[in-house]
């Protein structure tokens, strides 16, 4: 495939789908935080968020976390969306220093589709400066990863959890997302 039709076939829209998806404030977490562990408790490995972990883990810092979220009239979050920073270093490249990553955080969404939801996050991370989006097939991200044109890695993510008793676990079973 030449580069310019590379170019074409994976390019985003300027403009997010979803335009009331905002930043996350600190009044949001509490709603977020209650959002994100109801989410994560269909599943067999998660990390419950107490209110002061939330706030610490996903409340926007530039160049390290950006946390997004969708709130109803009465103020209540109803979607997030969130990715990490985690930059490489390019080695002798003249032209090049950084690679800048954007990896996919925690997602739920209850109002809008998760693969809108998800799209809108590419969006906003390429408007953020990211040249990569990576996303683990855990959660629920396995069902939109082939319809967001994400590319399959080339090898299988292992966790271990020292002592720990848990037993082998589909990627769709895991709702944990280590840094």
């Amino acid at each position: 495939m030449t580069l310019q039709r590379t170019i074409k076939l994976y390019a985003l829209p300027e403009t997010q789908q979803i335009p009331e998806l905002r930043p996350m404030e600190q009044k949001d977490c509490a709603s977020a935080c209650e959002l994100v562990n109801n989410y994560l408790k269909k599943f067999n490995l998660v990390m419950h968020f107490e209110l002061h972990e939330f706030e610490h883990w996903f409340m926007p810092k530039k160049n390290v976390i950006q946390s997004f979220v969708i709130t109803n009239t009465e103020g209540k979050v109803t979607d997030i969306t969130s990715y990490y920073s985690l930059p490489s270093s390019i080695l002798n490249n003249p032209k090049h220093t950084t690679l800048y990553a954007a990896y996919s955080w925690y997602n739920v969404a209850t109002t809008k589709s998760l693969q809108v939801l998800m799209n809108d996050a590419l969006i906003l991370a390429k408007k953020d400066g990211f040249d990569v989006f990576n996303c683990l097939e855990i959660q629920d991200n396995g069902s939109i990863l082939k319809e967001l044109k994400f590319g399959p890695g080339d090898g299988k993510l292992q966790y271990y959890l020292y002592n720990w008793l848990a037993p082998s676990m589909e990627p769709n079973q895991v709702g944990l997302v280590l840094l």
